[in-house]
């Protein structure tokens, strides 16, 4: 065998190894991570909020329920839910089997695109061009009957809307829009700066910079949002490749400033669509994130990065 077909060999094993882990090993290893983000006001008490985003649960998916239920032992004080639950028309029992045990706790959350519509299959190269904005979508989701569950718990909401929430003493006020990856948000609904709350949350499925831009613009002390799936394939020393969305590759998954004021937190997410079941150093996620104090000065301090913590359960 001559030097180029034993190049051309280990290529080709190094791409099937890498393969084989990403799809069978990788997007299985449930993460949680945490990050402390200054985003109250001074001597305030630390806040303890759970960021879920992107399931996309589809019915058998035992590992992934049980991983997420017991991710309700971790006693947070409010959870926030950014969307893309389902990927399968029967999958609102698997979800909320999963969530279940958090919904006992106060909640809120949006929808993304795959609450809608089912996935479908896409070449992936689509992906990798920039401005392609085509939609496919595919079957309608039940997300009514999931909605009706999740408000009947007490969750709130937040699409398109405002709402006040006590939580530990707090005021907590929380906004949404629907999903701008469908071209569904429309800002000016929820628009406004509310000065009586201790806490303001803005709630998105994508984090387009137009919608994160309005959140800063009316005083948000921290964004939530998902849908990039942190890049889920990831190059070491490079990061995400692409975040499928309006957002530099930087802030694909984690904590990052938007503005001088406000802080936007991006979930990596928990799944994959089924027709692209891959991660690579980027596994799926849940966030715990400890909200504290501002620093009294702007060099007093800087924002935690997300890192991987401990399993649950």
């Amino acid at each position: 065998m001559n030097t180029w077909s034993r190049i051309a060999l280990g290529t080709v094993a190094t791409g099937a190894a890498t393969l084989a882990y990403a799809v069978g090993i990788e997007r299985r290893h449930w993460t949680l991570r945490e990050a402390t983000l200054p985003v109250l006001a001074a001597d305030a008490r630390p806040l303890r909020l759970l960021h879920v985003s992107d399931l996309h649960l589809t019915p058998g998916q035992r590992s992934k329920i049980r991983w997420v239920s017991e991710l309700a032992s971790l006693e947070p004080d409010l959870v926030i839910n950014t969307g893309d639950n389902l990927a399968h028309t029967a999958a609102v029992p698997g979800v909320l089997a999963a969530l279940g045990p958090l919904l006992e706790r106060p909640g809120a959350f949006v929808f993304g695109s795959n609450d809608y519509y089912g996935p479908t299959p896409k070449n992936p190269a689509r992906y990798l061009r920039r401005g392609d904005t085509r939609r496919v979508h595919g079957e309608k989701l039940p997300w009514t009957d999931l909605r009706a569950a999740f408000r009947e718990h007490g969750w709130l909401d937040a699409t398109h809307a405002r709402h006040h929430l006590t939580v530990d003493g707090r005021t907590i006020a929380i906004a949404g829009v629907d999903d701008p990856h469908l071209n569904l948000d429309r800002y000016p609904r929820i628009s406004g700066h509310d000065d009586a709350a201790d806490l303001r949350l803005g709630l998105t499925h994508s984090p387009e910079p137009r919608v994160l831009d309005g959140f800063a613009a009316d005083g948000c002390d921290l964004v939530l949002a998902g849908h990039t799936h942190g890049g889920q394939l990831r190059i070491p020393g490079y990061g995400a490749v692409v975040t499928n969305c309006g957002i530099d590759r930087s802030r694909a998954r984690g904590a990052s400033r938007w503005g001088s004021h406000t802080r936007l937190h991006v979930s990596a997410g928990l799944g994959t669509s089924p027709y692209a079941p891959v991660r690579f150093a980027c596994p799926p996620e849940a966030t715990l994130l400890t909200l504290v104090p501002r620093p009294v000065t702007s060099t007093a301090g800087r924002d935690t990065p997300a890192s991987a913590g401990r399993s649950v359960g």
